[in-house]
């Protein structure tokens, strides 16, 4: 089974905006379409169709395209057009891996200067994702999930960090409606995150960075089930060392940070 009809299995529609928007809007009914699943990985899309489906100008929409290139969620090929962001195994290996390594090292960097805001932003969030669940909605559900661990990359202060973790954002969001697709969800579990904001508010940063790498070994375990789904079996094996060596090169890069900055007391 292929990712594309993974999406295709329940295929969000791409509603007309009726009105000149801002390119905010444009880009947000874009990115609704790509994460729903009503552009497909790897479709090849064009200003003049696009325009013709959402009803809007070509300006506007060249902007919002432009957005959308630089969250990772749209690839433009010199000579040969632009396409909605294949998602590969090679592509959620390398996600997992420095998703981990970069929460890590947003949590040591905001760890002795967490305050009242912190924790509000961090719990009010977790309740928004908690009451998408409802919803049944890719979209809504992996945004609110992203919204999450966004939290700590935005009060970390850390500007350089927060955005490169904008740049892989997008493409964590697209990865994550395909995941549930595939395991026929319409989001994550309604404990999935609980333990992660308990620890996050907690004394303790060595739970917390060791709650954040039992996180990667679920999300590796769960990408070896996706694996079955997508995957013919002579390249299962392969696909599982690459997830493995992943896992490795994660926990290597942890220790790196640990050590080369002092530990908080």
């Amino acid at each position: 089974m292929k990712i594309a009809q993974i999406l295709g299995a329940a295929p969000a529609e791409l509603g007309q905006i009726t009105r000149v928007t801002f390119r905010s809007q444009i880009a947000d009914e874009l990115r609704r379409g790509i994460i729903g699943g009503a552009l497909q990985p790897g479709e090849a899309v064009t200003e003049q169709n696009l325009a013709a489906r959402f009803g809007v100008s070509r300006g506007p929409l060249r902007e919002a395209m432009s957005q959308l290139a630089e969250e990772g969620l749209l690839v433009s090929i010199p000579f040969t057009g632009t396409r909605v962001v294949d998602v590969s195994l090679e592509d959620v290996r390398e996600i997992y891996s420095l998703r981990v390594a970069l929460e890590s090292l947003a949590f040591r960097e905001i760890w002795n200067r967490r305050d009242n805001r912190f924790e509000r932003i961090l719990v009010a969030r977790h309740e928004a994702l908690l009451a998408s669940l409802s919803a049944r909605d890719h979209v809504l559900t992996t945004a609110a999930e992203v919204a999450l661990h966004s939290t700590v990359y935005e009060c970390c202060g850390h500007r350089l960090l927060y955005e490169t973790w904008r740049r892989i954002a997008g493409r964590m969001q697209l990865y994550l409606a395909v995941h549930q697709r595939a395991h026929d969800r319409k989001g994550p579990l309604a404990d999935a995150h609980r333990d992660y904001v308990k620890l996050a508010l907690s004394s303790n940063i060595d739970a917390m960075l060791a709650e954040i790498e039992a996180h990667m070994q679920r999300g590796v375990r769960q990408l070896e089930a996706f694996v079955n789904l997508t995957v013919p079996a002579d390249q299962r094996s392969r696909c599982r060392s690459a997830a493995a060596s992943a896992l490795s090169a994660t926990r290597c890069d942890r220790a790196a940070i640990c050590s080369a900055r002092p530990k908080p007391e």
